[in-house]
């Protein structure tokens, strides 16, 4: 296989980032990482992953927290950071992006492409969504409770040779991964679980989701901010499968009790990924002249959570 032993640039060593680049690893990539706050942990000790697929210590090929320390041509650039307006993605890569290098996002929310891909328009960019509770338990230390498929696809969509490999290499490590055709559905289907669950766990006073499914006043308002991001989905040429909303409700129903990503960080008094999840669907809908009120308070008022958290 071509991209049997590919050389991959890691961007964030966050919980998602770690565990799949650790797992990428695993299946014999070359990884190296650029790390931002847990860069001498890792630098003097690695990763270690605590998983229910059985645990590993990672070891990039070379850790880095400045771009210019990396001196390869990357295969891949994996992008794992959060989706946030302070963070420059284009400039941060730019100087480790070559011609053939296929720029991976693997991060959440919807109409998050667009600044990469104009920046990089002869790149290919391949969209990785991931279905995993995971979490950074400390600097270098990341524990794995449940979960863990991916789904990876070329953007804006179609076939992609190193997408395939991508996920061959993950299949080989042990990753439940499948290649999607319409990345983009694939982002507004799991935006039906993010739009709702994320913000309500922070507004909720610090809800998981086993608390959130057991207040039926909480479960209904899930379910009409599920509906809205479907109904968007269609509008946007994108139909999600019939029966989407209920096997969201009924898989969390059965999921391990939960604290979202969004809530760590309003804990821990990092930002949020307030405008990469709701924001961006809030201003599609605008667009469209498309109302989605439940989508819009939530936006409201975790904006506001937000600024108040970090200030």
């Amino acid at each position: 296989m071509k991209f049997e032993k590919p050389e991959i640039l890691l961007i964030g060593t966050g919980a998602v980032g770690s565990f799949y680049g650790g797992k990428l690893s695993q299946a014999g990539a070359r990884v190296s990482a650029l790390c931002r706050s847990d860069f001498d942990a890792v630098k003097k000790n690695g990763i270690e992953i605590k998983s229910i697929f059985g645990n590993l210590k990672f070891t990039p090929e070379i850790t880095i927290n400045r771009i210019s320390q990396y001196d390869r041509v990357p295969d891949y650039i994996i992008v794992a950071t959060k989706v946030l307006p302070e963070i420059d993605i284009p400039n941060l890569i730019k100087d480790a992006v070559h011609p053939e290098t296929s720029i991976v996002l693997l991060q959440n929310g919807i109409d998050i492409e667009r600044p990469v891909s104009a920046a990089f328009p002869s790149n290919e960019i391949i969209d990785g969504l991931a279905f995993i509770c995971v979490s950074r338990t400390s600097a270098g230390k990341i524990e794995h409770q449940d979960y863990g498929r991916i789904v990876l696809g070329r953007y804006p969509s179609g076939k992609s040779e190193k997408a395939e490999a991508l996920r061959d290499l993950l299949t080989r490590a042990g990753v439940p991964c499948e290649i999607d055709d319409d990345i983009i559905a694939a982002r507004w289907k799991k935006l039906v679980w993010n739009a709702p669950f994320n913000p309500i766990s922070v507004l909720a006073g610090g809800a998981n989701t086993r608390g959130m499914m057991e207040s039926k006043a909480t479960y209904t308002l899930i379910k009409k901010v599920m509906e809205e991001v479907a109904l968007l989905a269609e509008k946007t040429g994108h139909k999600l499968p019939d029966g989407v909303i209920e096997k969201n409700l009924s898989d969390t129903a059965v999921m391990k009790p939960y604290k979202t990503s969004m809530l760590l960080d309003y804990e821990n008094k990092r930002p949020m990924e307030v405008e990469a999840i709701l924001g961006n669907a809030v201003r599609i809908a605008q667009s469209m002249g498309i109302e989605v009120p439940h989508i819009e308070s939530l936006y409201g008022i975790l904006t506001l959570s937000d600024r108040q958290n970090r200030s």
